[in-house]
């Protein structure tokens, strides 16, 4: 059933509650990881490489060491074993070419930016000063840097990124519907549509990006207590611990690892990273604490980048416009080397081109190659949003192709609400969804017909200002989680989620979560549910996380699976609680087990007017003077929960764009959305998630490329010319929900994090191209700049060239006609 969640009276889950977070985030009482200062603390800074691929031949480090404050310089060969390595936790096939991730190489840079040295002093500024007197010869090599060229290099003979590796491929990772079992021959499917229906052929490009966190990555070791510990602003403590007790040699439970307050991460910091691994290995070194924190432009540089792929599609149709078959060809860049999840973020996106499409044949590879470029990984939806755009892309061509609206070719090819269950040419089982009710909502929120008619009139007066809409119809994969599926793809952890729950004396409640904060407001939602479940006050309800000695389980924030992963464990460990106390409440209250009702914190004898409110139930275990035999005196429990299947939230973007044909600038008009996220535990926590990912969707479509020039150096390497938009580049948006419960959870919840990511780069797109189709345009290339709008107008009005001197001056930077 769909319909609009309200909130029961009383109850926090679905209460619009303002984030325990922000009280010290707002007032300046944060805990970065860069206000921390230690007794005696070292500051590093990274002596880097200016070339995307040479041979260092000489690291002259006198004059830096000579330099006032400095307390030593060292090299990867000063470090020798003791940097550990950078991990590659998914080698997507068993034969993956996988090239050494050394913190600091010690004889060939493969990007640049790439740490050869570092310089430790006892000021940030000392070190930073030092670093630019290290004397690097280094002995330039050809670069691997366009990404078809990369791919080709083998046959070709061309340049290789790693050329002990004799390849730059390194893996190819394919999907077959009819060689799985889930669905037909795609090559039939294509040549029947050749022979007698519609088939599609496109190539799309994913431009690089760049996460752009609030924070930059900082890191602080200590080493000289009976642990080392680290504060790093991470994604992923536990991971990062066991990855630098595994690199390393020191034991994991001499390490501690701490997330403070972290300022954003969408992906950009689930990286155990060089720096990391070279400020732990320095520290230990010194046996000082010792501290490093990126400038913005490292940040951009050297922390990884996201997408940068190319598509090749084809959708085979019957000529009503039945899909009949989908091929899809990836080329993606990893970069110069293989990150932590890196190869596999184009496999996660193999189970989404088909989205929320009936495709009875389909086929996917993809060829992951290394160039000379700084290393990709998963960037806010990871694999999900390049299929998403890809797929609605392409929709749009076929409704073009059949000559009805964008939105009834997707109503014709769509899973219907009464078909889940429903399992997928992906193989994958769509547990719960309405895509008709979302969509619904979404035209009546965007006003959707009388946009049409508007736009039927403008292009019959030939306006110079001509209107688009553009539609996403999405869902995605997210609560990455199911282990056995994970190994099955050959990832190297599980998926589960860890939780405790302690009932302290006073009737207050510690919760302890595996799960590990950048934003999300965790502590407001877990304290929510808790609150709702144990019938405490929300304010009683404390949750603790990020640090793997007070949570010794997690497995960390990523892929959308802190709620619906991490809450459903903590709803288990919850559970636990009140069973515990039932226990005890029959005891006291000298009733049966069985006649005991629980409910608003107080258990309560069926039938009668006595009770026991479980805070007292906390005291009285605590006292242990009057318990059962056998009882142990706490309700403290804990829970470890690994899904059975992945969450699948869906939902209909629409988008109302302007386009001026002369000039090619966009302007967004109108932008809504309605969302089916399962039950919402704080509608004001998930208006927060989808603006943020709306805005950073939008941003792709219209303005943000990491671009590299012919000699490998990232000349949008600053926000001047990575473009970032602010408040007054977007517009209001409208987003409303629908509530169709997952069933892969007791809460019913379905993830939130990604969704306006993953929905609004093709709404957008769409939306540009829609706008001047009739004037011959079927693509234009992200970002949707206006450079770019205009000359995909011209080079078709003009019969497929266009002229400089009928060109429009344009900024380079920015693309703005002038």
């Amino acid at each position: 059933m769909t319909a609009v969640q309200e909130p029961a009276a009383g109850a926090e889950i679905g209460r619009d509650r303002r984030r325990k977070e922000d009280q010290r985030l707002i007032t300046g009482r944060t805990r970065w990881t860069d206000n921390l200062t230690l007794p005696g603390m070292l500051h590093l800074a990274m002596v880097r490489s200016p070339f995307p691929h040479a041979r260092i031949t000489n690291i002259d480090t006198a004059a830096a060491k000579a330099s006032p404050n400095v307390v030593a310089v060292l090299t990867g060969a000063d470090l020798g074993e003791a940097q550990g390595a950078c991990i590659n936790a998914w080698p997507v096939v068993t034969d993956q070419v996988t090239p050494t991730h050394l913190p600091m190489p010690t004889d060939r840079v493969a990007f640049a930016g790439e740490t050869v040295a570092v310089v430790v002093a006892r000021s940030a500024a000392a070190a930073r000063d030092a670093s630019e007197l290290v004397e690097v010869d280094y002995e330039e090599l050809p670069a691997a840097l366009d990404l078809k060229e990369a791919a080709a290099a083998h046959e070709s003979g061309g340049t290789l990124a790693h050329p002990d590796l004799g390849t730059n491929v390194s893996a190819v990772w394919r999907f077959d519907s009819a060689e799985a079992g889930t669905g037909g021959d795609v090559e039939e499917a294509i040549a029947q549509a050749r022979a007698n229906g519609i088939l599609i052929e496109r190539e799309y490009r994913q431009q690089r990006l760049i996460p752009a966190f609030m924070e930059p990555r900082s890191v602080v070791v200590d080493p000289t207590g009976e642990q080392i510990t680290m504060w790093s602003a991470t994604q992923v403590p536990h991971i990062l611990r066991f990855a630098l007790a595994a690199t390393t040699g020191v034991p994991e439970s001499k390490i501690r690892v701490i997330a403070p307050d972290v300022g954003g991460g969408f992906g950009g910091k689930l990286q155990q990273t060089p720096e990391e691994m070279i400020t732990f290995a320095v520290a230990r070194r010194l046996g000082k604490p010792v501290k490093f924190t990126e400038t913005r432009s490292e940040s951009l540089l050297t922390g990884h980048h996201g997408r940068d792929q190319w598509q090749r599609l084809t959708l085979a149709a019957t000529k009503d416009g039945t899909v009949t078959g989908l091929k899809v060809d990836l080329l993606a860049d990893l970069g110069a080397y293989v990150a932590i999840v890196g190869g596999g973020v184009p496999v996660l996106g193999a189970f989404m081109f088909n989205a929320i499409y009936k495709f009875p044949a389909y086929q996917f590879q993809t060829t992951n190659v290394l160039t000379n470029k700084t290393w990709t990984d998963a960037y806010r939806g990871a694999g999900r949003p390049e299929a998403t755009y890809g797929i609605e892309r392409l929709m749009d061509e076929l409704a073009a192709e059949v000559g009805v609206d964008p939105l009834e070719i997707r109503e014709k090819n769509w899973i219907k609400h009464e078909e889940f269950p429903f399992t997928t040419v992906a193989g994958l089982e769509y547990d719960s969804g309405n895509y008709e009710a979302a969509t619904a909502r979404a035209k009546e929120m965007l006003g959707y017909d009388e946009l049409r008619a508007e736009q039927a009139e403008r292009r019959a007066r030939g306006d110079r200002v001509q209107l688009g809409i553009g539609v996403s119809t999405f869902t995605e994969m997210c609560g990455l989680a199911p282990s056995r599926v994970l190994g099955s793809l050959n990832y190297g952890a599980g998926g589960w989620e860890h939780a405790e729950v302690r009932m302290l004396a006073t009737g207050k409640v510690e919760v302890v979560t595996g799960a590990s904060a950048h934003g999300q407001g965790h502590e407001t939602a877990f304290s929510q549910i808790v609150a709702d479940r144990l019938g405490v006050a929300f304010e009683d309800v404390e949750v603790l996380h990020g640090d793997t000695q007070i949570s010794h389980k997690g497995l960390d924030t990523y892929g959308s699976r802190s709620l619906v992963v991490g809450g459903e464990a903590l709803v288990r460990a919850v559970d636990k609680v009140i069973e515990k106390a039932r226990v005890v409440a029959a005891h006291l209250l000298e009733a049966s087990a069985d006649d005991l009702e629980f409910g608003d914190g107080a258990f309560t004898v069926r039938g009668t007017d006595a009770s026991l409110p479980i805070t007292e139930i906390a005291t009285a275990v605590f006292a242990a003077h009057n318990l059962p035999d056998g009882v142990e005196p706490s309700l403290d429990s804990e829970a470890t929960y690994d899904p059975v299947n992945f969450n699948f939230p869906h939902g209909t973007h629409l988008c109302a764009a302007e386009v001026d044909t002369e000039t090619g600038q966009v302007a967004l008009r109108k932008y809504v959305c309605c969302d089916d996220i399962g039950v919402v535990i704080n509608p004001l926590i998930v208006a927060g998630q989808v603006h943020g990912g709306l805005v950073q969707g939008i941003a792709q479509a219209l303005w943000e490329e990491a671009v590299y020039d012919d000699f490998g150096t990232l000349v949008s390497g600053s926000f001047t010319d990575y473009l970032l938009p602010t408040a007054a580049d977007t517009i209001s948006f409208e987003i409303d929900h629908t509530t169709t419960p997952s069933t892969t959870n007791s809460l019913g919840a379905k993830g939130v994090g990604e969704a306006g990511t993953i929905a609004s780069t093709p709404a957008v797109v769409n939306a540009v191209v829609d706008a001047v189709r009739h004037l011959g345009v079927n693509d234009v290339q992200m970002p949707c700049t206006p450079e770019r709008v205009w000359r995909a107008i011209n080079s078709r009005s003009s019969g497929g060239s266009t002229t400089e001197a009928a060109a429009p001056h344009f900024d380079s930077a920015e693309g703005e006609a002038l």
